[in-house]
C-alpha cells in the first residue's frame, strides 16, 4: 500500500484520543474508528504512521497492530481471548523443569522459581512445579485465580498480555512484566532460558537467531504499549 497522506495528527475524541490522516479519522483494518485511551499511545502510533515512506509497511508499526487487535479482535471475542490467555496457567513454561544437566536445572531454579514464588504471594495462587515433560495438574482454585486476573484486564492490556503470554509461553512471565516485576529484556531472557543454555553449548544457526530476534521485538513492543497506556 502506498502512502497517499501528507499529515498525521492526533485528535481528541470525547475523553479518548484518535488519529487523523490529512484530517480524516483513522480506522482499523476492521473498519472501526481507532479510538485510544490516552494521548501518549495516540502520539506514538501517529509517529509510526508519520515515519512511513512511499510504501506503508505494517511490520514497522507494532503499536498500531496491537491497538487495532484490541479494537477489532479482543473487544469482539473477549471471552475466547481471556480463555486462551488464562489457559497458559495450566501449562506454564516455568512449571516444567529439567533434572539434567544439573547446570540447567540450577539456572531454572534460580530464575524461574523466583517468579513462581512472586506469583504465589502476589495472587495467592501457588502453581505446582514438576520435572520432565509429564503434565502436572494445577488445582482448580489456582486456575480460577489466574483466570480472574486475566479477565480483569481491559481490552488494550489484555491484548498486550495475550501477545506476551504467547511469545513467552508463560502467563507468569507476562504478568510479571505487566506488574513491573520484569522489564522486556528480563522477560525475554526468562522465557528463552533453555534455548540460551543450548546456544551457549552448541551455538546458534541463522534461523534460530532470526526467530529469537522477532520474539524479543514482539515482547519489547508489548512492553512499550503497556508503558504508553499508563502514560
Amino acid at each position: 500500500m502506498k502512502r497517499v497522506y501528507k499529515e498525521v495528527t492526533t485528535r481528541r475524541v470525547d475523553a479518548c484520543w484518535g488519529i487523523a490522516l490529512d484530517g480524516r479519522a483513522m480506522r482499523t483494518p476492521g473498519k472501526n474508528e481507532l479510538i485510544l485511551p490516552g494521548e501518549a499511545l495516540a502520539a506514538a502510533i501517529a509517529a509510526e504512521w508519520d515515519a512511513q515512506q512511499d510504501e506503508i509497511r505494517p511490520a514497522t508499526m507494532p503499536l498500531m497492530r496491537l491497538a487495532a487487535t484490541a479494537i477489532d479482535r479482543t473487544a469482539a471475542q473477549r471471552e475466547s481471548v481471556v480463555a486462551e490467555v488464562a489457559g497458559y496457567a495450566g501449562t506454564d513454561l516455568l512449571c516444567y523443569r529439567s533434572d539434567n544437566p544439573p547446570a540447567l536445572a540450577a539456572r531454572q531454579q534460580a530464575v524461574w522459581q523466583k517468579l513462581i514464588d512472586w506469583a504465589t504471594l502476589r495472587y495467592d495462587a501457588a502453581l505446582a512445579v514438576t520435572t520432565g515433560i509429564v503434565p502436572v495438574r494445577q488445582s482448580p482454585a489456582v486456575l480460577t485465580a489466574f483466570a480472574a486476573i486475566v479477565a480483569a484486564q481491559d481490552d488494550f492490556r489484555l491484548t498486550a498480555l495475550h501477545q506476551l503470554t504467547a511469545n513467552c509461553g508463560s502467563l507468569v512471565i507476562a504478568l510479571a512484566l505487566i506488574e513491573g516485576r520484569l522489564d522486556a529484556s528480563a522477560a525475554f531472557a526468562a522465557s528463552q532460558l533453555d534455548e540460551t543454555f543450548q546456544i551457549e553449548a552448541w551455538g546458534e544457526d541463522a534461523e534460530a537467531a532470526s526467530r529469537r530476534r522477532a520474539l524479543a521485538a514482539d515482547i519489547e513492543a508489548a512492553a512499550r504499549f503497556l508503558e504508553l497506556l499508563a502514560g
